[in-house]
């Protein structure tokens, strides 16, 4: 799902707002989700899954062109946890989708 069709979607399904505030909210709560994950803040919203900050070490990395080794950073990556109700609806309908 992209961003446009989140916006669509809660457009939609909320007739009585405008497609205007439904996009400056979609993009306020995206944009709130990046700055705390910018300033390393863990974010957990309940019953979805938890956002962190994780560091990736130092490492020695191949140029794929070259075959050269090449020495990569460390780098500040977002990493997602799923909460315990998202993770068995998923679950759940994987198993539908194999049954049939």
């Amino acid at each position: 799902m992209t961003k446009s069709e989140l916006i669509a979607m809660l457009a939609n399904g909320h007739p009585q707002l405008h497609p205007r505030d439904t996009e400056l909210s979609v993009r306020t709560i995206l944009h709130v989700l990046t700055s705390a994950l910018t300033e390393s803040k863990r974010i957990e919203i309940r019953r979805f899954g938890s956002f962190v900050v994780r560091l990736r070490p130092p490492r020695i990395g191949r140029n794929p062109l070259s075959g050269q080794d090449v020495m990569v950073r460390e780098k500040k990556v977002p990493h997602f946890r799923a909460g315990k109700e998202l993770r068995q609806r998923v679950d759940v309908s994987g198993k539908d989708r194999a049954i049939r």
